[in-house]
């Protein structure tokens, strides 16, 4: 019998605007009404913790941290197989206060049984967790962003401390600074992704591993609205408001979607899938995209 899918997502209540690390991130729209904008982030963060529970999934929330805005993107926190979890190593100094609370968070869960296992990254090496390396269940791989924040040799790192092979693919816009931006197996095989986001030779690799009758290429606009940084469940998406055309395009082919007014944190320049870090993940095969469908 499959567990239920387990997610972790973090209290927005120190959730801000605060500074700029990325191109879609603006302190001066943020605050011209700051109480406004928590208010709606607090709503938007509990529309998303309901819809993962409505689709079948436990939720646990990490307490919210003074001075760590972005502590609410806890995809970035690790990259988490099989019971086994790697922390990240921030690139920026606004995120590097965030290392140690998600420390003591996997500490927690191992404490509790969640997790089995807490391996370091070399020291040498950046690598922003499931944000730049997303697991991808049908073909039994990883898909490895960098170039932006995570670096080319947190490859082999993520290689050694899980024992899977690992697609490197080289991000090419400041604005889809992490692979989940732009980026999203789905179930059956499928990928959504923004092609113009890849550089040429990491096109190539995809073009290679995932058939034309299984590529559902974004455009700006889908992109833009950080739908492909999506919270896949089987065959049930939840993501930020689509624009229609994705919204048909992916209703043709049996997905089901939840859709999210999740405004104040694409601000900051995150999505459904940098608000949620999946702390079940498995490598024994398919079924794993399946769970809780």
């Amino acid at each position: 019998m499959m567990s239920r899918p387990h997610f972790l997502l973090t209290d927005p209540q120190h959730f801000g605007v605060d500074y700029q690390i990325n191109p879609w991130m603006r302190p001066d729209a943020w605050h011209i009404d700051p109480q406004a904008g928590l208010t709606a982030a607090r709503a938007s963060s509990a529309a998303l913790g309901n819809a993962l529970i409505s689709a079948g999934a436990v939720v646990d929330f990490i307490p919210a941290v003074a001075g760590l805005p972005d502590l609410v993107f806890p995809a970035n926190a690790a990259v988490v197989l099989d019971g086994r979890v790697m922390p990240a190593r921030f690139r920026h100094p606004e995120r590097q206060g965030e290392e140690a609370i998600f420390c003591t968070t996997f500490q927690a869960l191992q404490a509790r049984g969640l997790i089995r296992e807490i391996v370091d990254l070399p020291q040498d090496v950046i690598q922003e967790g499931a944000g730049d390396c997303i697991w991808d269940a049908e073909r039994g791989l990883f898909w490895a962003g960098y170039g932006q924040r995570s670096t080319a040799n947190s490859i082999p790192a993520i290689e050694a401390g899980f024992g899977k092979p690992v697609v490197a693919l080289q991000l090419a816009s400041e604005r889809f600074y992490h692979l989940d931006t732009c980026f999203c197996p789905l179930a059956d095989g499928k990928l959504l992704f923004y092609p113009a986001a890849f550089t040429s030779e990491s096109l190539a690799k995809i073009h290679t591993l995932v058939a034309p009758q299984d590529r559902i290429e974004a455009s700006q606009d889908e992109a833009d609205a950080f739908c492909v940084n999506a919270v896949c469940i089987g065959y049930h998406l939840i993501m930020a408001r689509a624009p229609s055309s994705l919204r048909v395009r992916l209703g043709r082919l049996g997905y089901r979607l939840t859709e999210i007014d999740l405004a104040p944190f694409i601000l900051s320049g995150g999505g459904a899938y940098c608000m949620t870090l999946r702390l079940d993940r498995r490598s024994e095969g398919p079924a794993t995209m399946r769970a809780a469908e």
